[in-house]
């Protein structure tokens, strides 16, 4: 099949899937151009996520790296078409409803579902992230550490990231 129909195709319905953002379905990606297409490699993927989340904008800025890596500047262009475009039309279509739904009992509902199926899906982007970037028994026990942290104190992440990196400096990790 035709590189860019896939990534037009596969992006326009994770799109729809993205509750909180392309970060959230990072893992469904990976399964994609990894594992199923093999389009690149694990360390390939792990780096364009980083690159991704380390530039200022959108975190669907990882669909254009993808994009990018498949397919050069045509690549690019449809994955962030696909992964911009389905929401934004069903987001303005929506947003009509849930305006004059503001007093139902479903609407409370809703918001109250989405809130925890958003953690999930970070937690398992996460999850895929670690995998292809931690390479060393210190490299896991920083990143379990950074995680039990984050769960259990009020402790801003940039902290975390910031002791980590001095770790790495170091070459504690």
């Amino acid at each position: 099949m035709n590189p860019l129909f896939e990534l037009m195709y596969r992006f326009a319905a994770l799109s729809l899937l993205a509750f909180g953002g392309a970060s959230t379905v990072v893992p469904e990606m990976h399964r994609l151009v990894v594992g199923t297409h093999h389009w690149m490699s694990e360390e390939t993927f792990t780096q364009l996520v980083a690159i991704s989340q380390a530039t200022p904008g959108p975190n669907s800025l990882i669909a254009t790296l993808i994009g990018w890596q498949v397919a050069g500047l045509a690549g690019a262009f449809v994955a962030t078409a696909a992964m911009s475009g389905p929401p934004a039309l069903m987001m303005f279509a929506a947003a009509n409803l849930w305006e004059r739904m503001k007093n139902s009992p479903w609407r409370g509902i809703v918001q109250q579902g989405i809130a925890p199926l958003s953690v999930g899906l970070v937690l398992a982007s996460g999850c895929i992230i670690s995998r292809g970037a931690d390479h060393t028994p210190g490299a896991w026990l920083l990143t379990a550490a950074t995680v039990a942290a984050v769960l259990a104190t009020r402790l801003h992440p940039l902290w975390l990231i910031a002791a980590g990196a001095l770790l790495g400096l170091t070459g504690a990790v």
